[in-house]
């Protein structure tokens, strides 16, 4: 018999065994502090503030409003693409964060750094071949991103993703992606997760800094209005199918195609086009545009409302 694995609550210090997942520019100071005043993790991505100095005052912030029962973490993006990391990381070290999660890259430097500070250190993955790799290098959990899960996913079922790590790590499993009520988290935790990483329920939150008109689209769409593109990064993402969507479509043209295969312009490519995406997904979440890309995981079937945080945290327990 497999030896007893630290739940969710022990590793982070938290009542229940949830993370608030980290939403690029929907993630917050205020929904972390409700997240934490009513007992689980939250965790904004640094990439959410332009200069370290916010991120530093967000961080800064979030220490003085921590409660027993909750805790505060941040994402960091550890590849090239993100020339911010080294900062980022170091600010998160420096003030102390309760944890963090990697994504899109090693977590070697994230490891050596924050472990003797004291901070936990999760990463995503997809697949049992990246989670053998993180868990050498030392990572306290695993947050295995699964085909359910909103923006990024992985392309395997919750049940086998999970069943496989747990059973092939040493290290806990929490699941990300398919979650919106307490029997999708119950049953993610009879699969072998320790808890849940849950993020789109939490877009329609009274707290959340988006549009008014973002937070009414993940009420009035649901499961089958969740589509993938490939127009906002060119790397595949889930968005809602809104008109707008439906009229740029979600494949890329044939130009794009033969850029992308060109080995010397595709880093180019990526970069003009993930920067290009990216500013047409901030107006689009922060006030009301005609260019509505509004990116949403297939969880949003159970929003009904817009809703405080607490009110959506009650949901899950």
């Amino acid at each position: 018999m497999a030896p007893q694995k630290t739940s969710l609550q022990e590793l982070l210090g938290i009542t229940h065994p949830i993370i608030m997942a980290p939403m690029f520019l929907v993630s917050n100071v205020a929904m972390l502090k409700a997240g934490m005043e009513n007992g689980i993790a939250a965790c904004v991505p640094a990439l959410n503030y332009r200069t370290i100095e916010e991120l530093r005052a967000a961080i800064t912030e979030l220490k003085a409003a921590k409660v027993p029962g909750g805790a505060f973490g941040i994402n960091l993006i550890v590849n090239k693409s993100n020339m911010k990391y080294p900062a980022q990381l170091e600010a998160a070290c420096d003030l102390g964060v309760d944890f963090i999660i990697t994504s899109l890259g090693s977590p070697q430097k994230v490891i050596e750094a924050a472990k003797p500070k004291g901070i936990k250190v999760l990463c995503d993955v997809t697949d049992l071949g990246y989670s053998k790799k993180v868990e050498a290098m030392g990572c306290d959990a695993l947050v295995a991103v699964n085909n359910q899960a909103g923006g990024h996913r992985g392309n395997i079922s919750p049940e086998k993703l999970i069943r496989e790590l747990d059973e092939n790590c040493a290290i806990p499993v929490i699941s990300a992606g398919g979650v919106s009520t307490k029997a999708h988290l119950d049953k993610m935790m009879s699969y072998g997760a320790i808890g849940a990483s849950i993020g789109s329920p939490f877009i329609a939150s009274e707290e959340a800094p988006v549009s008014d008109e973002y937070k009414q689209a993940c009420v009035d769409y649901g499961e089958k209005d969740i589509v993938m593109t490939q127009k906002i990064s060119g790397t595949p993402c889930t968005v809602i199918n809104t008109p707008y969507v439906q009229k740029i479509g979600t494949k890329q043209t044939w130009i794009e195609k033969i850029l992308n295969k060109n080995k010397k312009l595709k880093k180019w490519v990526k970069a003009i086009r993930f920067a290009k995406g990216m500013r047409d997904t901030t107006k689009a979440a922060q006030g009301a545009t005609y260019k509505t890309v509004w990116v949403a995981g297939p969880t949003i079937e159970e929003t009904t409302a817009i809703e405080p945080v607490a009110t959506i945290i009650k949901k899950f327990i």
